[in-house]
């Protein structure tokens, strides 16, 4: 049956796709986007919203953070897909409470007002609210570690050490393994704090009002769309947007941190496959594909398809609040029977036939660098390593 549906952050990355497989599926769609500026560059509408936004969908330009907005858009709606976040490494910290915590609170204080008859709701979670995620030690088992400390990033000490072992005095590096849902959450940057709160209004309100609701807990997700001008976030666009102004990208630590990567249309086809099954309500599931890749590799793969030298700045700079290592255990939603289909080859090489077909493209990075080192965001090498090949 047909749905009246809401994509909050319909005109993002992951809002926009999911929008066009709704449409397909024969769901009529109103979208709420505010045209952030740090991801589509200009918020003055028209001219901010992409050309991607489909001309079947509604589309509100509204802000999470606005009563107003809200109830406009939340009539005579029966499903709810929320998209909208801010995130990414900046210091705008109570932007991230904000939009992310206040913006879900606000959501649902509406719905409870206005005694609006939504069915479900789906919220973007995120992988950082894990942290460091799930390691293992081979004298102690299955480790989950505090977050790195600063002290031991400034030594260039990259890895999760065992908490266990250091008690005795030995230092003893732990290796990283799946981490699936049940596993301990501790994440501390700004945004892991609001994604987590986000995550357990969305369940907590659902259960009082009686609406069911999912957290989906994203993988890095990436693909088609990915903002070409956001220097904070979406290291598959940084990443490329310095490989086509022929610049090397720069890689945090040694480049050797894993991240699970997921393509923008299978994480789309995840939030409808979960909204459509009744026994996912008050759930929460990792969307990923369990596949481990190195920063490096990442970049290898990228500079080869672009045909620009394989080669990458490695000044030892880090974030605090960083994950080195972080895979998500997928086979509780497999389970169900949902999986990813697109390969990162496929995924990466669809991205690079959307790239080139942007115009003007700068690298907004190098500056935004400058203010997150300053701010200390990003903690500078003592001693740089640059210029050092893949």
């Amino acid at each position: 049956m047909a749905k009246r549906v809401l994509v909050t952050g319909g005109a993002g990355l992951i809002g926009s796709h999911l929008t066009d497989l709704l449409l397909r599926e024969g769901h009529s769609v109103r979208i709420l986007d505010n045209l952030e500026p740090q991801t589509h560059l200009t918020q003055a509408y028209p001219a901010g919203k992409p050309e991607w936004v489909s001309q079947e969908a509604e589309f509100l330009h509204g802000d999470m953070r606005s009563e107003a907005d809200l109830k406009k858009t939340l009539k005579n709606i029966d499903w709810v897909f929320h998209q909208a976040a801010f995130g990414g490494f900046t210091t705008a910290l109570t932007q991230y409470m904000d939009v992310n915590a206040t913006g879900t609170a606000r959501l649902f204080e509406i719905i409870r007002q206005e005694k609006l008859p939504v069915e479900k709701i789906v919220a973007a979670s995120s992988q950082a609210i894990y942290g460091e995620g799930l390691y293992h030690c081979k004298t102690h088992g299955d480790i989950v570690p505090e977050m790195r400390s600063r002290e031991q990033l400034l030594k260039r000490q990259w890895e999760s050490r065992c908490p266990e072992c250091l008690k005795s005095g030995i230092d003893s590096e732990l290796r990283p393994v799946l981490t699936p849902e049940n596993s301990a959450m501790n994440g501390e940057t700004i945004y892991a704090v609001s994604k987590l709160a986000e995550e357990k209004l969305t369940l907590g309100l659902g259960k009082l009002l009686g609406i069911p609701t999912v957290a989906l807990r994203y993988a890095v997700t990436y693909g088609p769309r990915q903002s070409i001008f956001n220097p904070y976030t979406g290291v598959v666009s940084i990443f490329s947007t310095r490989l086509l102004n022929d610049k090397a990208p720069v890689i945090y630590e040694d480049g050797k941190q894993t991240r699970d990567f997921l393509f923008v249309e299978d994480n789309a086809r995840a939030n409808l496959f979960v909204m459509e099954h009744a026994d996912t309500a008050y759930q929460v599931y990792n969307v990923g594909t369990g596949q481990p890749l190195q920063i490096l590799d990442l970049v290898s793969t990228l500079a080869k398809i672009y045909d620009k030298p394989v080669s990458a700045e490695l000044p030892g700079s880090f974030r605090p609040g960083d994950v080195r290592h972080f895979v998500h255990n997928p086979k509780k939603l497999q389970s169900l029977g949902w999986k990813p289909t697109v390969s990162l080859q496929q995924g990466i090489s669809q991205y690079v036939d959307w790239i080139a077909t942007q115009q003007n493209i700068k690298d907004y990075f190098e500056q935004a660098q400058e203010k997150l080192q300053q701010l200390q965001v990003v903690v500078p090498a003592v001693k740089a390593v640059s210029g050092s090949s893949v």
